[in-house]
């Protein structure tokens, strides 16, 4: 398949098969077959249709929704309204298609079902990251993700203009509570990480979870990491672990951290504001995908 890919596609293609994640998604609603269409529509006939936008929000998945039509049929033709990352508004529509009515009519729900959530998500990412500007935090996700789905909702994050925290287990080394818990400590917890990396011969950030001030002071004093996460600190202790670490290492702030909050956060001066419920609590954005008369 011939098309064009952003950013993330190109990263993250080789730990996410697209091709097979749209065969899973049609066994399972296809099964063996979609009796209503294939009774009423056609086996040749062609027709057209548009997504259209039922609600104010930030578009997201139109590439997406690109790759999953091409894959389907390479003769569908799909043109683009809106890119992703786009404002978009009630009543616009964000691309329109031409093909097989059959194959367009059994593929809406699995289009929907996926540009609904990536749109929610670009639209809660977007609110939350406009309400940190005039600092350099930039609003990350977690691992907080659907089984199966990662893929997508972190794409969706980066349209929404945040960005990413570690894909998985794998590309990231990050100390939690009970890592430091079932090593004996916060500094034996790094040695071991960076002990493993020698041995392993793989380069890989390290992050270390702190749970207070003294944890701070203690991964100071030991070194070895490339961030520091501040967990649950309130926004007067984070000021004070940044003041601190004065710019040795990477902050993030984690914990709590809603829309009512996230600006006293990040006038703390930290780097990275990360957030669970950008993508395991969002709404979907309202779309429809609607035939057309031409």
């Amino acid at each position: 398949m011939k098309t064009i890919m952003n950013d993330f596609v190109k990263f993250h293609r080789k730990h996410f098969n697209l091709r097979q994640f749209i065969s899973n998604a049609f066994k399972e609603d296809i099964g063996d077959g979609d009796h209503t269409t294939l009774s009423i529509i056609p086996k040749n006939q062609k027709g057209w249709m548009q997504l259209l936008i039922k609600e104010d929000g930030i578009i997201a998945g139109v590439e997406a929704a690109e790759l999953i039509f091409k894959l389907i049929d390479k003769k569908i033709k799909f043109k683009k309204v809106f890119k992703d990352g786009d404002k978009v508004k009630k009543g616009q529509a964000a691309f329109i298609i031409h093909g097989n009515t059959q194959k367009l009519v059994m593929s809406e729900r699995l289009i929907l079902n996926i540009m609904q959530r990536m749109s929610g998500i670009a639209t809660k990412t977007a609110h939350l990251q406009s309400l940190c500007k005039g600092t350099k935090a930039k609003v990350i996700d977690t691992r907080k993700t659907t089984p199966g789905f990662r893929f997508f909702e972190k794409w969706s994050v980066v349209i929404g203009g945040g960005a990413n925290h570690r894909y998985g287990l794998f590309d990231m080394i990050l100390i939690k509570d009970n890592h430091i818990d079932f090593a004996g400590g916060i500094t034996e917890a790094i040695d071991e990480a960076n002990s493993y990396l020698k041995r392993k011969k793989k380069k890989l950030s390290i992050e270390v979870e702190t749970r207070n001030i003294e944890d701070v002071k203690t991964v100071l004093k030991h070194g070895g990491v490339q961030r520091i996460m501040l967990d649950n600190f309130t926004p007067e202790q984070t000021l004070q672990a940044v003041k601190l670490i004065n710019g040795k290492y990477e902050v993030e702030s984690s914990g709590g951290i809603t829309e009512k909050n996230i600006s006293a956060y990040a006038k703390c001066g930290v780097d990275f504001i990360s957030i669970g419920a950008l993508t395991h609590h969002v709404n979907s954005l309202d779309l429809s995908l609607k035939a057309m008369k031409h």
